[in-house]
C-alpha cells in the first residue's frame, strides 16, 4: 500500500473504484462526505472496452490510457480495486495479474493512495452477504446511488469497490497512522 505524504487528509474523499479486467474495466468514482454523516456521493461510472482481437499488451495500453484519463479529469484522492480471485484458468489469472500491474503502476504514478478488497469483502459491505450475485450487486448499486439506468455488472462492480474503500477507509487510516506512530516511536 501507498500514502501520500502527509496520509489522507480530512475532508470530501473522491474514491476511484476498479473492476480490473483485460477485455474490459469497470470503474466507478464517488466521493465521501464525513461533515454530511458520512454520505456517499455517485459522481460516474462506466466501463472502458478495448478492440478484443488486439494482443493483451496493446489492450492494457489503451484501458491505461482510459483510466489516466479518467484519473485526471475526476482527480481521485484514492484508488480501490477488487483483489485477484484465483480460479480454475490459470491463463486467465495470469493475464488478470498483468492488467493490475498496470492498473497499480499507473496509480503509483499518479500519486494515488491504492487499497485492495476481496470480492467477498466487497459484496458482504455492498449487499450484506458475501456470495452475492452480480444482479444483486447492480441491484443494490442502483438503490443506493438512486441511479435511474442499472448500471453494468462491471461498472456497478467498480462503484461497490469504491463504496467498500469508503466504509473501510477511516479505519484503514487509522491503523496506518497508528503503524507510522509504532515505527515512530521504536
Amino acid at each position: 500500500m501507498w500514502y501520500p505524504k502527509g496520509g489522507m487528509g480530512v475532508g470530501p474523499q473522491r474514491i476511484l473504484g476498479i473492476d480490473p479486467g483485460t477485455l474490459c474495466v469497470g470503474y466507478g468514482v464517488i466521493e465521501t462526505h464525513a461533515e454530511r454523516g458520512g454520505a456517499f456521493e455517485y459522481l460516474e461510472c462506466g466501463v472502458l472496452r478495448p478492440c478484443k482481437t488486439l494482443e493483451v499488451p496493446v489492450r492494457i495500453a489503451e484501458i491505461a490510457a482510459g483510466l489516466t484519463e479518467i484519473i485526471e479529469e475526476l482527480r481521485p484522492t484514492a484508488v480501490a480495486l477488487e483483489k485477484a480471485y484465483y480460479g480454475k484458468n490459470a491463463a486467465s489469472a495470469l493475464k488478470l495479474g498483468q492488467a493490475r500491474g498496470a492498473i497499480m503502476l499507473l496509480t503509483a504514478q499518479h500519486h494515488l493512495p491504492t487499497f485492495e478488497y476481496a470480492p467477498s469483502t466487497i459484496k458482504q459491505q455492498v449487499v450484506g452477504h458475501g456470495r452475492a450475485t452480480k444482479a444483486q450487486v447492480q441491484a443494490r448499486i442502483q438503490m443506493l446511488f438512486r441511479l435511474r439506468k442499472t448500471p453494468s455488472s462491471d461498472a456497478a462492480d467498480a462503484l461497490a469497490i469504491a463504496l467498500c474503500h469508503g466504509h473501510s477507509a477511516p479505519a484503514r487510516i487509522q491503523d496506518v497512522e497508528s503503524d507510522a506512530q509504532t515505527r515512530t516511536l521504536s
